[in-house]
């Protein structure tokens, strides 16, 4: 079993102007989350939401220490998971788990992140899954009249 990125997928969630719940980060500006949830929401517009043990505030948004955390009725887009592919497929159950409370579309796994068990097990519960890329890579290949 394999997992091959839906390019048609990729351009809905980033042209989509809903949250992106950012799994793994914390207010540690050296770290990839906070560059790319920066970017994100600086250059792109998005909402985020930080979730991390720390439930730290990042980019001035109140941070979570779970999915589970977040309250009811946030309609979440993307769940952008910034851990271990070894930790990816709990966050993944988490997300599915919360699905319908917190209205999630899809589970992006970014570089270097794959589990492609815990990719079949989202595509199962209805969501949307992007595996080993970056948003920050993905939003230069949209054309401009694909958006």
């Amino acid at each position: 079993m394999t997992h091959q990125n839906d390019p048609d997928l990729i351009r809905d969630l980033l042209v989509d102007p809903g949250i992106w719940v950012i799994v793994g980060l914390s207010d540690n500006r050296n770290r990839d989350a906070w560059k790319i949830s920066r970017y994100l929401k600086m250059e792109q517009g998005k909402g985020i939401i930080p979730v991390h043990p720390s439930a730290a505030t990042v980019h001035g948004e109140k941070g979570y220490a779970s999915l589970s955390d977040i309250p009811d009725g946030t309609d979440v887009k993307v769940v952008d998971c910034f851990v271990n592919s070894d930790l990816v497929g709990a966050v993944v159950d988490e997300a599915i788990a919360n699905k319908h409370r917190l209205q999630i579309d899809a589970i992006w796994m970014q570089r270097g992140v794959a589990d492609v068990a815990a990719a079949e097990r989202a595509r199962k519960a209805g969501l949307g899954v992007v595996m080993d890329t970056c948003p920050k890579i993905e939003y230069p290949k949209l054309r401009p009249h694909s958006i």
